[in-house]
Parts: C-alpha cells; structure tokens; sequence
C-alpha cells in the first residue's frame, strides 16, 4: 500500500538524503522524494499503522534535514 504526501525539503541533495533515511525506516518497503513537486511517496510494508510508520519517517529525515516538514 501506498501513500503520498506534502514535504517541505530546500534542496535537492537533501531530498535525496531524505528519500535514503525514509527507505531504511522500518515498516517502508520503499519511498521516494521529489525535491521538485514536494512530494514522498512511500510504500509502507504489510500490516503496519501508517501514522506510526510516518512518525518514525519524520524522525529519521529530521536528521537529516532538522526543518523538513512532512504532512500526514
């Protein structure tokens, strides 16, 4: 199952570094960003709680990007 959100990322290397952190995040099977359409879409892995899975995603991108917003 997939799903796609609104983010707010300055750039595009950040993006791309925001796509790997999502991609390691257990219970994402797999994520994309695109730094131009502000937009991640990710496929959350089977029978896993979406919100619990996008905080975790939140977090690690944060990491990377302290200011990235995620709407979800």
């Amino acid at each position: 199952m997939g799903k796609t959100y609104k983010i707010e990322v300055d750039c595009a290397n950040c993006a791309e570094k925001m796509q790997e952190a999502a991609k390691k995040t257990e219970g994402v099977a797999d994520a994309t960003v695109s730094f131009m359409t502000q937009k991640m879409k990710v496929e959350f892995a089977e029978g896993v709680d979406e919100k619990t899975v996008m905080k975790q995603v939140l977090k690690a991108c944060k990491k990377v990007e302290p200011d990235c917003e995620i709407a979800f």
